[in-house]
């Protein structure tokens, strides 16, 4: 430790620099995190009872990923002339958290010594008694200090640890997590199978993880992921390596398999969860339909709701008794019909005036659209069609061949609705992006003067792309009619088509999965714009949450939760080619033509994929 600390001074000015710049951002997060109040409001929800509260939680979480960072190693540590060592990554790492833990012990001192309710008016008392404990200034100082310090240099030995006892330590530590947060899906789940007894001892009865719950849960998530890793990776390898038939015959078992636990899960739990994973399944359907305008054909769509408006007023008039001029009062099904080919039209009339833009420029044009289309049914002009501000009302269900009557007063058979539209729009989409037509998008959104010049009519093709962008969004806009059972302008704001896109992005764009994926934990847990999720405590910090991961995940991980094997090989090209050229594959020379060729190859094994 002592030579640690010599190298550490000798090398002074390039060793703490970026401890000092992690931890001061670790520091300002900490306090703007603080005075947003979001751990006095989160303090409520018990992770583990009576240890760690969910406002604890983020406050504690935010040194010790500082910490884990500074002791990540560089990958490219093997042409350094003096790597650090591991005492040199730890000292770093506790020195980022001792400074990240220091803000908070900064903010009990000034939330003591002076009044910050006039300029700071979320603020609240109970902010300083939580970061005090109640046991005054001089010990919260210390001990933020001291706890930030341990955090990062705890956060450092995990980044040490070898891979697998980091991994199941991380396993671990999810599964407590989110057991607390998705306690209310568990306990509506168990109670549907009549397993009550069995869980009353892993969850206080007032919410949170009970100290044995939470030891049994490490232990089991522990073994499993010890024994599991390994198997999962060959498993995972096996199935990527079929090819053909074989290929074919295990996808379709996974999607059975998928496709029956979907139909199966809504019988076994209540109306509540019901109603949650009917509004998981309808924002699916929308970020399925973006994901082809922005994934697929790289258009920066920002005014995707302006689709999901049509489909909905769009129902509204043709099934409505209570339309103020139109009344026709078709079926549902018949209605869609209708709809499909007044959202291709309109896909048409957006697309056809802005597909020649490019960029920034696309982007505020489509910003623009979608406020448009807002306000023409919002207007006085349009009222006597679309009932302006008072919207319409007493729109009945979906009368399915007479037989029931799928509305919001039944969540289990709107998500059956939803999921049915889902797998519509899922394989509509997987055909597209493996047709002619989808290898055309891809290639407008690589480069789309060079996929001109190799004869693509990009103009077409980007219409194509709104257009079926459009028809998905109808669907949404149909079913969220039949549900709701009314529909108002001030339900397709702008902010809906942001969710959306950074639902998109987070997932992984371009990839189905990644879509449903982040549609699942995005929707599930923050929960829409007005649809709550399962961490009811966040809906007020919920655009907070969102933005935060947008921009995290535009700077570390820009390919997405899980993310397209052609997209990743997009955006990684230039760290590729800077491996290669540092490992000596490369010369500087003929950087270009080896990217050319490893484009290509790629290109070539996604077509006959």
């Amino acid at each position: 430790m002592t030579v640690a600390v010599g190298s550490l001074v000798q090398r002074m000015p390039e060793t703490w620099t970026r401890p000092v710049r992690l931890g001061g951002l670790g520091a300002l997060g900490l306090v703007f995190v603080s005075l947003s109040g979001m751990p006095v409001r989160l303090d409520v929800r018990e992770v583990v009872v009576p240890v760690l509260s969910l406002g604890y939680l983020v406050v504690l979480t935010v040194p010790l990923v500082v910490g884990v960072l500074l002791a990540r190693r560089s990958e490219h540590e093997d042409f350094l002339d003096d790597p650090p060592s591991d005492g040199d990554l730890l000292l770093g790492a506790a020195a980022g958290g001792l400074l990240a833990g220091g803000g908070l012990s900064l903010l009990v001192v000034l939330l003591t010594s002076f009044d910050l309710r006039d300029p700071l008016i979320n603020w609240s008392p109970q902010l300083l008694e939580l970061l005090s404990f109640g046991r005054g200034v001089l010990f919260a100082f210390v001990l933020w200090l001291v706890a930030g310090a341990g955090l990062g240099c705890l956060g450092g030995l995990l980044r040490l640890a070898p891979a697998r006892t980091r991994r199941m330590i991380v396993t671990m530590a999810f599964t407590i997590v989110g057991a607390a947060i998705l306690e209310s899906l568990v306990l509506d789940l168990v109670e549907g199978v009549g397993l009550v007894d069995a869980i009353d001892w892993i969850y206080a009865p007032r919410g949170g993880l009970t100290l044995t719950g939470t030891g049994v849960l490490a232990v089991v998530s522990g073994v499993l992921s010890a024994v599991g890793q390994g198997r999962i990776k060959r498993l995972k390898t096996r199935i990527e390596g079929l090819e053909g038939p074989k290929r074919t015959r295990a996808n379709a078992a996974l999607i059975a398999g998928v496709g029956l636990a979907l139909i199966v899960l809504p019988l076994l739990v209540g109306k509540l969860t019901n109603e949650l994973l009917a509004n998981i399944g309808l924002f699916v359907l929308l970020a399925l339909g973006l994901n082809v305008v922005v994934g697929l054909a790289g258009i920066l769509d920002l005014g995707y709701v302006a689709f999901f408006a049509v489909g909905s007023y769009s129902t509204a008039v043709l099934t409505a008794a209570t339309s103020p001029r139109f009344a026709p009062e078709l079926p549902w099904l018949v209605a869609l019909i209708v709809v499909i080919f007044i959202a291709v039209m309109v896909g048409l009339f957006i697309g056809a005036p802005v597909i020649r833009m490019r960029g920034d420029y696309l982007a505020i044009v489509t910003l623009g659209f979608g406020e448009i289309i807002r306000l023409i049914f919002l207007s006085d002009w349009l009222s006597g069609w679309f009932g302006g501000s008072q919207g319409i009302t007493s729109i009945d269900g979906v009368e399915v061949f007479g037989i029931l009557t799928v509305d919001g007063t039944n969540p289990r058979r709107v998500f059956y609705l939803v999921l049915t539209f889902c797998a519509l729009a899922i394989y509509i989409s997987w055909r597209l992006e493996r047709s002619r037509l989808g290898r055309a998008w891809m290639a407008v959104r690589e480069d789309e003067p060079v996929a001109e010049a190799m004869g693509i009519n990009t103009v077409n093709v980007k219409l194509m792309a709104f257009v079926v962008g459009a028809v998905l969004g109808s669907f949404g806009g149909a079913i969220f009619v039949a549900k709701v059972g009314s529909v108002f302008p001030t339900s397709f704001l702008i902010l809906v088509s942001i969710i959306i896109l950074v639902v998109v992005i987070f997932g992984g764009m371009g990839n189905i999965f990644g879509v449903i994926a982040g549609a699942v934990v995005l929707i599930g847990v923050l929960g829409g714009p007005k649809q709550p999720g399962l961490l009811l405590e966040l809906g007020e910090f919920k655009l907070l949450i969102y933005g935060a991961l947008l921009v995290w995940m535009m700077l570390a991980r820009p390919e997405g939760l899980i993310p397209s094997v052609r997209r990743s090989r997009e955006l990684h090209q230039d760290e590729f080619l800077q491996d290669a050229w540092l490992k000596g594959q490369v010369d500087t020379g003929d950087s270009e033509s080896q990217a050319d060729s490893t484009s290509k190859r790629g290109a070539h094994r996604d077509g006959k994929s």
